[in-house]
């Protein structure tokens, strides 16, 4: 099943296990069982450290990764291919012995939980944001004997997907209960167990020279940039990468031909790692207030203090702010095409939006969807010719252009949209089970309030220097002004916003 070069490469990661394992397989007749056994079977004889053991699991088909000689392991309930893969690799290493690479005081706060904790995570193979939460879970499980964590391919079981109403991944669900929707890292998943960082203990932090507020492009390009002038940096982000997670391909960054949103905000992230950088994660910032320092409260009531601030918090997805949006959140209605679509394989669904991001979306599902639907409050769609051609040669898809959506309609989830002309007034009501957003972007700014200059759309507005209206508060990256969103650009604003912070601290 794997080609020559992942073999290649597998079996050199094999090398590194620290004990035996053991893999527990759990198949049936049918064809995916038989993908599953012969799947497995080609990954042990790459080594001579792993066997195989028929066994009869909780779900088939699926296999348990263990230690030899011990009962419990990780679970994976599907072919761990595609963007999965990865995922898989790591869970050989780590069960084998191999340390996870986080952080000491993450291990400590995952070693400390008390209780059980049986972890799922519902996946799509071709979803870019699954991984890390598979892999978070999985690290957890590693390091905490009371924590299990099973990883389900929605494709194989679509009986359990649909008991469940599960209509986004990755869904994580705890102890048969869901948790989160949505990318995730293991802080994240902490956080929602409760287990966050003491205000006190964040607090009892030496003021900051400069500290960044966000961990996108920007931010990260701000940190290195700070870092390397030698002075106290700090960065508070809720995740490294920021919208940069929902990117798939990105072609567009210079000297890179080719790179994918989570290999970049990885690269990002151990970048950064290479500076003596304070990274607080998993924390969202709630206030600023300039006194003597400069004061950013985060959401967990502790208040940091630095001498600058670079803001860069980014973007988020743009809402169409329309009844059964939000209540039918992940229950058909998505914002990413890549990481739901599977989900609505031979099902009808709208593409609300006409630009690049939203006809890219359109093809990508007329491959998946019976039926398409392409809404476009505009007259003529934005998106670039070529893609516009692409679409125009799909049978499947119906473009309604000048259309305003007013309601998305459903009962335990979607089951239709409500649009009208804009220029007759006419409404017509379409069934359809997905409803995929793709309207651009909104900044990450609301928490600010009056604190700060911003413009009508709530970016805020800074100078050639990046500064703001307050001295010493400086803003990058596509929470401002810019009127380009784009990666090189949001690094280029965050390493000028670094410069001129370092310039403000030495003339103050």
């Amino acid at each position: 099943m794997l080609d020559t070069d992942i073999r290649n490469q597998l079996s050199e990661y094999l090398k590194l296990l620290e004990s035996d394992l053991l893999i527990k397989l759990s198949a049936g007749s049918d064809n995916t069982s038989k993908e599953l056994e012969d799947f497995v079977k080609e990954v042990a004889s790459l080594s001579e450290r792993i066997d195989i053991e028929p066994v009869s699991l909780a779900r088939t088909p699926s296999f348990q990764i263990c230690r030899k000689g011990e009962e419990k392991g990780l679970t994976f309930a599907g072919i761990p291919l595609g963007h999965e893969f990865n995922s898989f690799v790591l869970a050989l290493l780590q069960v084998s012995g191999r340390p996870p690479k986080i952080e000491e005081k993450v291990k400590e706060q995952i070693k400390h939980l008390k209780g059980e904790y049986h972890f799922e995570t519902y996946i799509s193979l071709s979803c870019h944001n699954c991984p890390e939460v598979v892999q978070a879970a999985g690290i957890m499980s590693v390091l905490n004997p009371n924590i299990t964590h099973t990883m389900i391919d929605g494709g194989v079981f679509k009986k359990e997907v649909e008991d469940k109403n599960i209509l986004a991944v990755p869904a994580l669900y705890l102890n048969g209960e869901f948790l989160a929707g949505g990318r995730m890292t293991v802080e994240d998943i902490l956080a929602k167990l409760g287990s966050l960082p003491e205000a006190s203990e964040l607090e009892e932090k030496e003021p900051f020279d400069v500290l960044i507020v966000g961990g996108g492009p920007a931010g990260a390009s701000a940190a290195i940039y700070a870092a390397r002038k030698g002075i106290r940096t700090g960065i508070v982000a809720e995740r490294f990468g920021g919208q940069v997670l929902e990117t798939m391909g990105i072609e567009n960054l210079i000297g890179i031909q080719y790179t994918e949103g989570p290999k970049l905000a990885q690269s990002l992230e151990e970048h950064v790692k290479n500076y003596e950088v304070d990274i607080i994660k998993s924390l969202r910032a709630k206030g600023l207030k300039k006194k003597d320092l400069i004061e950013v409260e985060l959401e967990n009531g502790a208040v940091l203090k630095s001498k600058a601030v670079i803001l860069s918090t980014g973007a988020r997805w743009r809402n169409v702010g329309v009844p059964g949006e939000a209540e039918f959140k992940n229950k058909g209605v998505a914002y990413c095409p890549h990481c739901d679509g599977p989900l609505f394989k031979g099902k009808a669904v709208a593409v609300i939006g006409g630009g690049n991001s939203g006809i890219e979306a359109a093809i990508d599902l007329a491959g998946i969807a019976e039926k398409v639907v392409v809404l476009e409050f505009m007259s003529e769609l934005k998106a670039d010719a070529v893609l516009q051609e692409k679409l125009n040669s799909l049978r499947n898809v119906n473009v309604y252009k000048n259309v305003q959506t007013k309601e998305i309609t459903g009962t335990d989830k979607v089951n239709g949209i409500t649009f009208a002309d804009r220029t007759t007034g006419e409404e017509q009501h379409i069934e359809l089970q997905g409803v995929f957003v793709q309207i651009g972007l909104v900044p990450n700014t609301d928490w600010l309030g009056d604190t700060v200059t911003r413009s009508r759309s709530g970016e805020i507005e800074v100078d050639i220097h990046n500064n703001t209206n307050i001295p010493g508060v400086f803003a990058a990256g596509d929470c401002t002004n810019s009127p380009y969103k784009q990666i090189v650009i949001a690094m280029g604003s965050g390493a000028n916003a670094a410069l001129s912070a370092f310039d403000y601290i030495i003339r103050n």
